[in-house]
């Protein structure tokens, strides 16, 4: 009976090395896992130990709310420079023509000018220069419109402008 508790005393013996072994397998494991996930904290943190989560992260979101301001602000530049732009001159388009096409009189010293800004208004100004004289004449566009007759010439200038415009304003859209 006594080699039978000798056997039993034995494996218990055996069994609780094993799972001391066992033990400290798994408690090794796990200090290394630690070890890999500080450093990866670290490594996300910027160099920072592991004590300053809460400050890193809190810095963090000071950074990102100072970027949003800076954004926001942005915004709103670029907001009042497209409406300044959009009131300055961004159409102009010049014609030389000659008035007096079949008796050579005054040759193409003749022009229709137009000065138009991003929403169609602005100015159209034309010279009919003669030998005896130059005339000059300035009509008021509204939305690329005027309540004046226009020529050929000024109605060309005033299409061409126009069609620039736009042009452009579909590359900057694409």
């Amino acid at each position: 009976m006594e080699a039978l508790e000798n056997i039993s005393l034995e494996y218990a013996f055996l069994t609780m090395g094993l799972l001391f072994l066992t033990t400290a397998c798994i408690g090794l494991i796990m200090f290394l896992r630690l070890i890999k996930l500080e450093r990866r904290v670290k490594n996300m943190l910027g160099g920072h130990s592991t004590g300053t989560i809460e400050s890193s992260l809190d810095s963090i979101q000071k950074k990102l709310e100072q970027h949003e301001k800076i954004h926001n602000k942005a915004n709103e530049h670029l907001g009042s420079l497209e409406r300044r732009v959009s009131g300055s001159i961004q159409g102009v388009e010049t014609l030389r023509f000659n008035p007096f096409k079949g008796n050579g009189g005054g040759g193409n010293q003749s022009f229709a000018t137009s000065l138009i800004d991003g929403d169609g208004n602005g100015v159209v100004i034309s010279s009919l220069y003669s030998r005896e004289r130059v005339s000059i004449y300035a009509k008021p566009i509204n939305s690329f419109a005027s309540e004046h007759t226009l020529s050929d010439e000024e109605k060309e200038v005033l299409t061409k402008s126009r069609k620039r415009m736009e042009a452009r304003h579909r590359e900057r859209s694409i």
